[in-house]
């Protein structure tokens, strides 16, 4: 029974059309959604998803197709006919990709925004050189290229917090401070449920802050401040990668993000409080002690090339 082609091509795109549909809503590529604006950063990406997985469906398809119906015969040595040149094809695979490239566009952007991305406090961009001119004493240009009182930055999101948490990166750790209990760990904890706000800035080179489960990333660039704006509302622990390479040892900059409960993080927050207030008072009694013969020569015996067991002597000798 001959098949007429249109039937054939017919069930050939439904079924393209639902092995699409089913492996972009089910790849499983991504981690588990840990904050709000996950969802609909996920949503993106399984569109995209579908749409590469009917893209090289097709295009494997065809390939695989000319290869058999297209094969040379057994004894066949001739060319093949001459082929150059379809115009309603080429306006077709270009129409085809630059609506693709359209939609999904304009999907991200609406992503973007969702997320606080176009949030003009935080999105304006202004070149760096333009910031050190006006900062070199050129004031009418500092007032016309910042209208934010200095405050100039990148990130996602610059709505009032809950929390804000200050954030340096150096190579090769992130230092976090919190601004309202000033608290400084090299790991990240904070509430869940609960708006907050990083204000991130690099100490030596370029770094970006990751956390794939929040499903944020961010340069953090010298000189420039940048905020992530995030509530995360999962309980856990998630690691924090540094996603730009930032030296020979960039691949040991990672840490963790901590969500808590309140009632976690509230004894989070007391017992590191005074761990850091003991801390302190250990760090300025040392500093505040008289400085000894013993203390001298003790401080500076690596300098000299003093091992242990000449340094206990000289000090017994004294």
């Amino acid at each position: 029974m001959n098949i007429p082609g249109n039937i054939i091509t017919l069930i050939a795109g439904i079924a393209l059309t639902l092995i699409s549909l089913w492996y972009g809503q089910n790849h499983g590529l991504m981690p588990i959604e840990a904050s709000q604006g996950a969802q609909d950063v996920d949503e993106l990406f399984n569109l995209m998803m579908t749409i590469a997985t009917g893209l090289f469906l097709i295009v494997e398809g065809v390939i695989v197709y000319c290869m058999i119906r297209f094969r040379r015969k057994k004894g066949d040595q001739t060319d093949g006919p001459g082929i150059e040149g379809n115009v309603p094809l080429e306006i077709v695979w270009t129409a085809i990709p630059t609506v693709v490239v359209f939609i999904l566009a304009l999907y991200s952007f609406e992503v973007y925004n969702n997320l606080g991305g176009l949030d003009p406090e935080t999105s304006r961009d202004f070149p760096q050189e333009e910031m050190q001119m006006a900062e070199g004493g050129n004031q009418g240009k500092m007032v016309a290229y910042n209208p934010h009182q200095g405050h100039l930055s990148l990130g996602i999101g610059n709505a009032n917090a809950d929390m804000e948490v200050d954030v340096n990166g150096i190579q090769y750790a992130w230092i976090f401070t919190g601004q309202d209990n000033g608290i400084v760990s090299g790991e990240l904890h904070v509430p869940v449920n609960k708006r907050v706000k990083l204000n991130m800035k690099a100490g030596d080179v370029i770094h970006a802050f990751w956390v794939p489960q929040l499903r944020l990333k961010q340069d953090v660039l010298p000189g420039r401040d940048s905020n992530l704006t995030f509530i995360a509302n999962r309980e856990g622990k998630y690691p924090i990668i540094c996603a730009e390479l930032c030296g020979p040892y960039h691949g040991g900059m990672k840490t963790f993000l901590y969500v808590h409960s309140e009632e976690e993080y509230e004894q989070w927050v007391q017992d590191n409080t005074f761990a850091n207030a003991q801390e302190k008072a250990d760090t300025m009694a040392s500093l505040s002690a008289p400085i000894t013969d013993e203390s001298r020569l003790q401080m500076h015996s690596h300098h000299l090339g003093i091992d242990e067991d000449v340094l206990k002597q000289l000090t017994i000798d004294n």
